[in-house]
């Protein structure tokens, strides 16, 4: 049996955050939860889970949620999965400023803003594991996704990088790269979508119509979903492992298209890219 160890993961109100941190409290490791809305740390208390209310867009409430962090821990933790984040719809074109400075600010900047305030706790105590949770549209582009896509592509960037300068450190660095996983991901992207996106005066409306279809849909949209489990697995293994992964493929078109983007010509992946909805 694994050493038991202390985790901290951010978006727990639904999906891959919830069910990460049932499954690790289920392994026996301590996990504290953060959630952005007062109502989910409160249900999430209920559930018999430690929580504190952080939002990944206020540098306030990101210092004050690890402070608190450091408070309940004594000073110390072995691990973050930072998993708070978003998806806003929407074509290149159609995508102001404002909103892709506010995709970013979540995704991104908050993230960042969160590591770097927990990166010397574990540099003090000689150990430690930070754990992205980014994306296969980390490494490929989609369509109508190019906030996200943006967002995930710098994530890994910056993760990439921190790596090389902890090296030697004890603190090890792992990306976890989902494919289609179920969650609650279509549904909060549809009400961004609604919120920033006004399709009556783009040229994609036609496009955008479809797309709402597909944000609508209950259940799997695409084939080849997963359960939030089988990211969990993943989060589990790069927290308690000798030597983690670098990064940790999860579904099967995740595998297919790191596979086709070593493989391919930019131009033959774009053609296949350009099929899918």
């Amino acid at each position: 049996m694994s050493e038991k160890k202390s985790l901290f993961i951010t978006g727990c109100s639904s999906g891959i955050g919830y069910v990460t941190a049932q499954e690790a409290q289920n392994a026996g490791h301590r996990v504290i939860c953060s959630a952005r809305k007062l109502e989910d740390v409160e249900r999430l208390q209920q559930e018999g889970f430690e929580v504190l209310q952080l939002d990944l867009a206020d540098s306030h409430s990101i210092q004050q949620g690890v402070q608190q962090l450091l408070e309940m821990t004594e000073g110390t933790l072995d691990a973050v999965f930072h998993n708070g984040a978003y998806g806003q719809p929407g074509a290149v074109e159609d995508l102001s400023r404002d909103v892709l400075r506010t995709q970013f600010e979540t995704n991104f900047f908050g993230t960042h803003e969160l590591n770097n305030l927990i990166i010397p706790v574990m540099r003090k105590q000689g150990h430690g594991r930070i754990i992205y949770n980014s994306s296969v549209l980390g490494f490929v582009a989609l369509k109508y996704r190019g906030a996200y896509n943006a967002s995930k592509y710098a994530l890994e960037g910056l993760a990439d990088t921190l790596r090389l300068e902890l090296a030697g450190s004890g603190i090890y660095v792992s990306l976890v790269e989902p494919g289609p996983i179920i969650s609650d991901f279509r549904k909060n992207a549809m009400a961004m979508y609604k919120k920033n996106i006004d399709p009556q005066t783009s040229v994609h409306k036609d496009t955008y119509l479809a797309m709402e279809a597909r944000l609508k849909k209950e259940g799997p949209a695409v084939p080849f979903t997963l359960p939030a489990t089988a990211v969990a697995e993943k989060v589990l293994h790069a927290m308690t492992a000798k030597r983690p992964k670098v990064r940790y493929f999860v579904t099967f078109p995740t595998y297919l298209f790191a596979y086709l983007k070593r493989l391919l010509p930019a131009a033959w992946l774009d053609a296949l890219l350009l099929k899918v909805e």
